[in-house]
């Protein structure tokens, strides 16, 4: 069986609301970060394709992870495709068509774990598209400014867009993008592809990882039909507090919010330091304050989703 039909056969019946309408009605759990719950797993990720080469090399260690995360509240699982692109496949000697059956085996597996969690609640999957700069493995995604058009970029991106839209996820993660170049190639990249989106940025502080204002780049998806949510990952959890407030008060769409553990990563001596930030306290505010899709990313696992969800459920719901 190949991966496209994989895929299709673990896709789970339609919810009965879409994942828009039920982020509307929010607020909706989130999962954590994938690559470390699959290194707790004793998963090797030091390769440039990072968690994507377990798509072909190991997929049940994704539906294990992506299943962690529903069994500890999850509502949406976010797929293993960030780091999956047809470049980096191609100089691993997959081809094209190899390229898309993995990236189309991401939904799948995500589907698959979420039947096997037998919730008793709709859970979702969304795809995730992850920045150019996480191809190139060197950071660049935490900087921006590749020297590429946005022309340029959204060549770049549409192809996966249109093989992950024709999977079937409930929606599509635009994240950890970094600049507004960036944006702007994805906002245009997701036109007409009929399913829904979110777009999250990375932040430093009160700007993007390129340093432009986020007023700028949050002003960019208010007016995109494609978008039903915007907001920040991959950032700091005291970066977070501002910017859901920013983004609900700039686009008047519901806020999507995962932050990092709020620990720093040393390069040097390759170790996490400093203090962990994430807690399950800061969930009331932002939900107050716009957010409607709330998790964690680089270093929240299974317990801190599982702190989310049981902020989340037992709060009032907003209005």
């Amino acid at each position: 069986m190949d991966a496209a039909q994989d895929a299709g056969q673990d896709r789970a019946p339609a919810a009965a609301r879409s994942l828009p309408e039920a982020v509307a009605a929010g607020p909706l759990v989130l999962d954590g970060g994938l690559s470390n719950q699959l290194e707790a797993a004793g998963h090797d990720l030091s390769d440039s394709l990072w968690s994507a080469r377990l798509l072909a090399d190991r997929p049940d260690a994704l539906v294990e992870a992506h299943l962690a995360y529903y069994l500890a509240g999850a509502d949406v699982a976010i797929t293993g495709s960030y780091q999956a692109t047809y470049q980096e496949f191609a100089r691993r000697g997959i081809g094209a068509g190899e390229a898309s059956g993995l990236l189309v085996r991401s939904v799948g597996l995500a589907r698959t774990a979420a039947r096997r969690a037998a919730a008793g609640r709709p859970l979702w999957v969304a795809a995730s598209v992850g920045p150019y700069g996480a191809m190139l493995a060197d950071g660049s995604e935490y900087r921006g400014r590749y020297g590429l058009s946005v022309a340029e970029l959204e060549r770049f991106h549409r192809p996966r867009l249109e093989v992950l839209a024709a999977a079937g996820p409930d929606a599509l993660a635009l994240e950890t993008v970094p600049d507004t170049d960036e944006a702007r190639a994805l906002l245009r990249a997701v036109r007409g592809l009929g399913v829904p989106a979110w777009l999250s940025y990375s932040i430093d502080g009160s700007a993007t990882r390129a340093g432009q204002p986020l007023e700028e780049a949050f002003r960019l998806a208010a007016e995109c039909d494609e978008v039903f949510a915007v907001g920040i990952n991959c950032c700091t959890p005291d970066d977070a507090d501002a910017a859901v407030r920013l983004a609900s008060r700039i686009t008047g769409k519901p806020v999507v919010v995962y932050p990092n553990s709020g620990e720093t990563w040393d390069p040097v001596g390759h170790r996490w330091t400093g203090a962990v930030g994430f807690a399950g306290v800061r969930v009331a505010r932002w939900v107050e304050d716009g957010a409607r899709l709330v998790g964690g990313c680089c270093r929240v696992g299974p317990e801190g989703v599982a702190e989310v969800a049981e902020r989340l459920r037992s709060s009032p719901s907003p209005d």
